[in-house]
Order: C-alpha cells, then structure tokens, then sequence
C-alpha cells in the first residue's frame, strides 16, 4: 500500500499508485533532493531523461532502478536519494513527455492572446483540434510506451496542466459548455489512441512473429478465398479490391469526419442561441 492509501500497481503501468505527495513534490518543484549525499552531477532532470530514454528504446518494462544507474553511472541507492521508486519516476515521465509538443514558455501567452471567445480574433477551434490530434499522435508514435500507462487517475503536473489550458484556449471559440470542451479533448484523443494502439500492436505483431503484414495475409488468403465463393458472406464478397488496402489514410478520414460532427453541433447552437 502506497503512502497515500492508493494500491501500488506491481508492473508500474499506472499512474497515480505511487507514493501521490512525493510524486507532487517532485512535479512541482518541492521535492528535489539537497546535493548532499549522491554522486555531483546526478539530477532528478537526468534521471527522468535517462528513464524516458530507455522506455522508447526498450519499453517501459525495462525501466528499473537497478537500469537507470547503470545508465547513468551510480549506485542504485544514490537514485533513491531523488525519487521514491518506479511508480512516482512513471508520473515524472508522464509529465516530461507530455510537454514535447508544447510551444516554449511564453510562446502560449501570444497564441492565447485575442479577443472573446467567439469574437474574430478568436483561434480557429478547428486548427486547434487538428493540431492536437496531429502532435499526440506523433508524441504517441515517439513514446510508443504511453500506449501501456493506465492514466484513469494521472498526477497532473506542470506540463498537463499547460496542455490542458493550451488546448482549451484554442477551443474555447467553439461556444460550448465548459464540459463539453473536455469531451472534445477526450474524443479526439480517445480517437488517436485507438488508432496509434492498431499501429503500435501491428508492428509488435512483426517483431513477435518475423511474419511481415503481406506473408500473415498471404496465408490466409486461400481460405478467405474459398469464404468468399462460400456465398455465406455477400457483404464482404462484394466489397473493391482495395477495401483494406493500406493506402487509405485512416487517421485523416476520421479525423475530418470528428471536425465535421463538432461543426455540426457549433452551428446547432449557434442557431438555436445557445450560450456556454
């Protein structure tokens, strides 16, 4: 049981289930250790990069205390000096990455900068809601391990909140409620996971099989063949060629048609006078 009452998850994939105080300590800046003690020129700021740095070459699995101070040249103990344990190093890790994509301190300040919420000088929400789509996918594809967290009770951090109020100073020209903004964060991430997750796991299934995409359907061509001319699918029978073809851009058909139904609710409302 974790210092804070909550349960400590054993493969450190959650969020959260650490010790939450230390962890908030250490995101906001309370909690690095005095240089006292460890080896000169050991940092917390290292020990996050160091950990980041072999969860996207290895997985997050490979994380361990024992791994990182063979990464950075300590004893094991030293890093206890500077973070609880894996659980509270996962939140640090979390909070690092999510603060790629995010313009430099400063920057967000000009881009917030314009009028009322739905005045002219208002960001065009539809810009805001392509640009996150496109910079978590790509942060996803980047940390391939963001995949595996559990992030249902995340200990939010300096750079989550800055996201969160980035992305919902470029949404707020919709005119929706203040929830509803927040269900249109969580759908259009909601959508980039599952996409980068079909992705992620198709190229694990490569690395686990050595079977290429085309040698796996290659195989089970002559047995969905014979299922086709069975007549017992006319749906799938009938479909073109190139139904599954991986020409099609997946991400971009759906991520247009998410736009499409959020204007659709922008222009109900604004028709119907409805106010956030």
């Amino acid at each position: 049981m974790a210092n804070d009452g909550t349960t400590a998850a054993t493969d450190g994939t959650a969020t959260g289930s650490g010790d939450t105080a230390r962890s908030l300590e250490l995101l906001w800046g309370g909690g690095e250790r005095p240089s006292r003690g460890p080896k000169p020129g050991l940092t917390l700021d290292r020990i996050v990069t160091a950990a980041v740095a072999v969860a996207d070459a290895e997985g997050l699995s490979a994380v361990s205390m024992r791994r990182l101070s063979t990464e950075l040249g300590t004893g094991t103990m030293s890093l206890y000096r500077y973070v609880p344990g894996k659980a509270e190093l996962l939140d640090l890790m979390l909070d690092r990455v999510l603060g790629e994509p995010l313009p430099a301190p400063g920057e967000e300040a000009a881009e917030a900068a314009g009028t009322d919420a739905a005045g002219p000088g208002a960001p065009d929400w539809r810009a805001a809601v392509d640009t996150m789509a496109r910079s978590y996918l790509d942060n996803l594809r980047r940390h391939p391990w963001l995949l595996k967290i559990n992030q249902a009770r995340t200990v939010l951090g300096p750079s989550a909140l800055r996201g969160l109020e980035l992305a919902l100073g470029g949404l707020r020209g919709m005119g929706l409620r203040d929830p509803e903004l927040i269900g249109v964060i969580i759908t259009v991430n909601s959508f980039v996971e599952g996409l980068a997750r079909t992705q992620a796991d198709a190229a694990e299934a490569v690395r686990q099989t050595g079977l290429s995409d085309e040698e796996f359907w290659d195989r089970q061509h002559p047995y969905l063949e014979r299922a086709m001319l069975s007549g017992a699918y006319p749906m799938m029978a009938t479909m073109a060629e190139d139904t599954f073809s991986a020409d099609f851009d997946h991400f971009e058909f759906g991520l247009r048609r998410l736009i499409a139904g959020f204007e659709a609710l922008v222009r109900e409302r604004a028709e119907a006078g409805t106010t956030a």
